[in-house]
């Protein structure tokens, strides 16, 4: 089963407090979108320092993603 997971996001990126996020709000919303109908739930986008993360939740957690080797992954926000 193939997910956005496993997609390649071919944007440009930032690294804020040891974490790759989206450099643009545009790129960031469209992969909002893509979350959000992947998890069933609605996703955003948020500013975190000079880049954007993707913000929702999953099992009733809070979430937030940014990316990893071309991947989405879920990170930890400080």
């Amino acid at each position: 089963m193939k997910t956005i997971f496993t997609a390649p996001v071919f944007d440009a990126t930032v690294i804020v407090n040891g974490n790759e996020l989206f450099k643009g709000q545009g790129s960031a919303s469209m992969w909002a979108e893509k979350l959000a109908a992947e998890i069933g739930s609605p996703v955003t986008v948020e500013k975190i320092g000079t880049g954007w993360a993707l913000r929702g939740q999953v099992d009733g957690a809070d979430c937030t993603w940014g990316i990893h080797g071309q991947r989405l992954m879920q990170i930890d926000r400080t």
